[in-house]
């Protein structure tokens, strides 16, 4: 456990039972990357996968002119660059450590061989593949349906549940106005804008890089129909 929660019995690690998650430490390289520490990069070659233990990492890509995106954040119990040794080989997006990171390496032939002799193993990739699959639908049609500013009250609302620390409401993740902006789907104005606008209606208080929801009732008010 750390400040960003415990191991999800609905990720990959916390649905292996005791005696796969020790056949695969066996098979990995347990390293620890300090808050900061660039973990892969976009486009090297995919030779391995990333499962975290404790920690939280942010997944990143660079646009044609330079420009970094935040495309999603990754968790405690959470496989990492699994697809990219099933499809084009490299790796498709940066990650990065946000807190201190404590991952399972596993090299990429190594890890088909576990789950090919583990079916328990085999049915919780599945899984947990899958559901991401779902969230990633579920994104894209919301995206459809909403603004951006009722997408960055959701994501507010759902960064406090999966990675909130032990106080209520409290977001302690050190993601700039940008970054969430990249996570919403929206631009910095827009987050500087809603931001502006709650703090003047109590739904939040911000401070160095922490966000605290005072109002979650007012935040999912906005969302609406999204929730």
């Amino acid at each position: 456990m750390n400040q960003h929660g415990m191991v999800s019995t609905q990720r990959f690690w916390g649905l292996l039972d005791d005696a796969e998650q020790e056949l695969l430490r066996a098979l990995s390289l347990m390293k620890v990357f300090p808050p900061g520490t660039t973990i892969c990069v976009e486009g090297d070659p995919a030779t391995h996968v990333f499962v975290l233990i404790v920690g939280l990492v942010k997944i990143l890509s660079v646009t044609e002119d330079g420009h970094e995106i935040v495309l999603a954040l990754r968790g405690n119990g959470d496989i990492v660059g699994e697809l990219a040794g099933e499809t084009t080989g490299r790796r498709t997006a940066t990650m990065e450590a946000v807190d201190t990171v404590r991952a399972l390496i596993v090299p990429y032939d190594r890890f088909s061989s576990f789950l090919d002799a583990q079916p328990g193993a085999a049915r919780a990739y599945r899984h947990a593949v899958t559901r991401r699959w779902s969230d990633t639908a579920t994104v894209l049609r919301n995206f459809s349906l909403s603004s951006g500013t009722q997408r960055v009250a959701k994501l507010l609302l759902d960064l406090a549940t999966q990675y909130g620390s032990a106080n209520d409401g409290e977001i302690d993740i050190d993601l700039t106005q940008e970054e969430l902006a990249g996570l919403a789907g929206t631009s910095r104005a827009t987050v500087t804008r809603a931001f502006r606008n709650w703090r003047g209606r109590g739904f939040i208080r911000t401070g160095q890089r922490r966000i605290t929801i005072t109002n979650p009732e007012g935040l999912k008010r906005i969302v609406g129909r999204l929730m």
